[in-house]
């Protein structure tokens, strides 16, 4: 098989890995809006005075930011209903749904810890001058503490999305039509030996053309946070 052959079956199939990697895309921005929410109450909950909600929070946190990306993701799939009715009317919930909200339980929980730690690394003399001032705990939270808490979370918030991007292949493993699918179909379809590994290299490539300018601006941010 010629070399020149290769690179034109790859071509013929571009368009077909490409919608599936659209759905990859897709279901990373819906995850990480997701767990991003979620993950800042967890957050809010780790630094409770309340101690059933603190021990709460953080044993969630501990549990889903621990447990393997697929498990997570398997129960969400299985145990999450396939349809639902409402008003007689019954909708399906499609795969790569429930697979985004399998995705959204660990970026929740990782983002939580992320929130704990910037606040916790916000000295405690601006919480004890805040209270000296007569600000409620609520207050000194969102107006003093978070505004300070948002460029330590964001460089850590964008290495979390690049890593949740480059883990949407696993919804392949429960059946979701993503950009792996679809590539494992275009080297099946082809039945050539030669094709399959630049079909899955073109694949990579995708991947990291997409994940590695979030991991430089991350980066740059970080620097960039730390000096001033």
């Amino acid at each position: 098989m010629s070399e020149t052959t290769i690179f034109a079956d790859i071509f013929r199939w571009l368009p077909f890995v490409l919608w599936g990697f659209a759905l990859n895309i897709l279901m990373s921005i819906l995850a990480i809006m997701l767990g991003t929410a979620a993950g800042v109450f967890l957050g809010f909950g780790q630094i409770s005075h309340v101690r059933l909600i603190g021990r709460i929070s953080r044993l969630a946190t501990q549990l889903f930011r621990n447990a393997p990306w697929l498990v997570l993701l398997f129960y969400c799939i299985f145990l999450m209903p396939y349809s639902f009715t409402v008003s007689g009317v019954t909708y399906n919930v499609p795969s790569w749904l429930r697979a985004t909200l399998g995705f959204s339980v660990p970026v929740a929980a990782n983002f939580s810890e992320i929130v704990r730690g910037a606040i916790g690394s916000i000295p405690k003399g601006q919480w004890e001058a805040a209270e000296a001032l007569g600000y409620t705990r609520t207050v000194t939270l969102f107006r003093i503490i978070l505004p300070q808490c948002v460029t330590r979370m964001l460089p850590p918030w964008m290495n979390l999305y690049a890593l949740l991007i480059t883990a949407t292949p696993l919804a392949s493993i429960v059946g979701v039509d993503e950009a792996l699918a679809r590539t494992q179909a275009a080297v099946q379809s082809e039945v050539q030996p030669g094709f399959l590994i630049p079909m899955y290299l073109t694949l990579l490539t995708m991947f990291f053309l997409y994940a590695y300018p979030i991991s430089r601006v991350s980066s740059a941010l970080e620097r960039r946070f730390r000096t001033v």
